[in-house]
């Protein structure tokens, strides 16, 4: 086997990791000597990314590729590892309709940004675009809501059915999303702190010393061993099953399957999460004192979890490419720009009749997944809540698996908003207005049972 450097891949993923632990470092050493950027209280990792991203203008070998299936393996390990943590007594026995409403807040965010988007693309294809393709407004809560995939989907679609460059439309919507989420969420932190809405996390001294959290068992092992072992053994489960899933799925419907495979791929972080949460529910189940394998260690996960998200960060913004910002500016510019406004004032409202106790941490969270990805909502939440200590978190999980069954009917809105009959266009906005109310619904109406001696709150 050659080692040289001549053998690209088996270098390049050293080069790329370098690359980035040397711009979180950069970016660390920034954040504590430069007064002006302390102030700002960007987060590291996002500032790493921004430097990262000027490095890859400026003539950095930086491979897009490389740092978008860091991204995509970051987010489904991060949240492996999180979901691994042994919940709080008091959280296991509480249960409510959060995961619902956190998905019908996805779903809704999804149909404003909808509405707000085909409408403009409307109104300009009517007055000053006569040519402007129609439903390009429908690509908004693709590209902000869903994040690059979709849009990249949709897009394509939507120029094989006359919008030239619907693509690049699509994909300039999602990276501006996740501009946005990096540049205005951490501005709408320090408004927060300023206005006294925020306190500076404080370090709590953990319950054990430094040893207990690393000692072995007495195998030889030692305990970050064991738990980074399993989150990467759930990882590969989670790549077996979403590949049976989806063979099963193509073997049985092939023409479902061209759609439902991208999504479970893409949402594997989910299936990651779920198959998590199983075994952390079976290793509970097991006799106490037993030592057939190890116990969760949740300051360690959390510690995993937190080198995953920050690599998912940094290699997130340093994969932006500038160049999809380019054409259709005037749609471009107005549907970025109100559907941002919109998908603001909207999660301001739910969020407050959702989260109750951790408005602060799930609003920001759902700011940054509605503008960017998860992986910006991730980003967000752990400058308001480090050790992801809320529900936050966790909803935005539980929050996307009921949002992909309430977001369902959204794939076919966007296909009948491209009819070329313009009526249709129409017929979406109402259709997506009456779904909205639905949504409302969830949010504000619906309620938890709650047994008692003389009544039942429905």
């Amino acid at each position: 086997m050659d080692y040289s450097a001549a053998n690209a891949g088996l270098w390049n993923v050293v080069i790329q990791l370098g690359m980035i632990a040397g711009a979180i470092l950069l970016a660390s050493f920034l954040y504590r000597e430069v007064k002006p950027i302390r102030k700002l209280t960007m987060p590291v990792a996002v500032l790493a990314g921004f430097l990262l991203l000027a490095a890859k203008y400026l003539g950095a070998p930086l491979d897009n590729a490389t740092m978008e299936k860091l991204v995509f393996h970051g987010i489904a390990l991060g949240f492996i590892a999180m979901s691994l943590r042994v919940p709080p007594e008091k959280d296991k026995k509480s249960g409510d309709l959060t995961g619902l409403k956190s998905g019908a807040v996805i779903v809704s965010t999804y149909l404003v940004q909808g509405i707000v988007g085909l409408l403009i693309s409307l109104v300009l294809a009517y007055t000053l675009m006569p040519g402007l393709f129609r439903a390009a407004g429908m690509l908004l809560p693709m590209g902000y809501g869903q994040g690059p995939g979709q849009a990249n989907n949709i897009g394509s679609t939507y120029e094989a059915l006359g919008f030239i460059g619907g693509r690049s439309f699509g994909m300039s919507i999602a990276a501006t999303g996740y501009l946005v989420a990096c540049t205005v969420g951490v501005v709408i932190l320090n408004v927060w702190r300023r206005r006294g809405k925020l306190t500076p996390p404080e370090q709590a001294a953990p319950s054990q010393s430094a040893q207990d959290y690393f000692r072995n068992d007495g195998s030889g092992i030692d305990n970050l061993s064991v738990q980074a072992a399993t989150v990467i053994l759930v990882y590969l489960v989670t790549f077996l099953v979403t590949w049976g899933l989806t063979a099963a799925i193509a073997a049985v419907a092939p023409g479902l399957a061209k759609t439902v495979s991208s999504l479970l791929w893409g949402f594997n972080f989910i299936i990651g999460s779920a198959l998590a949460i199983a075994l952390r529910a079976l290793l509970s189940k097991r006799k106490k004192g037993s030592r057939a394998f190890n116990q969760q260690n949740n300051y360690l996960l959390n510690r995993i979890s937190g080198l995953f998200f920050d690599i998912m960060i940094v290699a997130g913004i340093a994969s932006i490419e500038v160049e999809d910002l380019r054409g259709l500016w005037l749609p471009f510019l107005l549907i970025a720009a109100v559907g941002g406004v919109a998908t603001w004032l909207h999660l301001r409202r739910v969020c407050k009749a959702v989260y109750g106790d951790y408005y602060v941490q799930g609003l920001i969270s759902m700011i940054g997944m509605m503008t960017g990805t998860i992986s910006s909502g991730v980003l967000l939440l752990r400058e308001v809540d480090p050790e992801l200590a809320t529900p936050a978190a966790n909803n935005l999980i539980t929050g996307s698996s009921f949002g992909i069954v309430l977001g369902a009917p959204l794939l076919v809105l966007v296909t009948l908003a491209a009819s070329e009959n313009p009526v249709m266009s129409w017929v979406t906005l109402g259709l997506m207005a009456v779904y909205l109310v639905l949504m409302y619904l969830i949010i504000y109406r619906l309620r938890r049972k709650k047994a008692g001696p003389q009544q039942t709150e429905e």
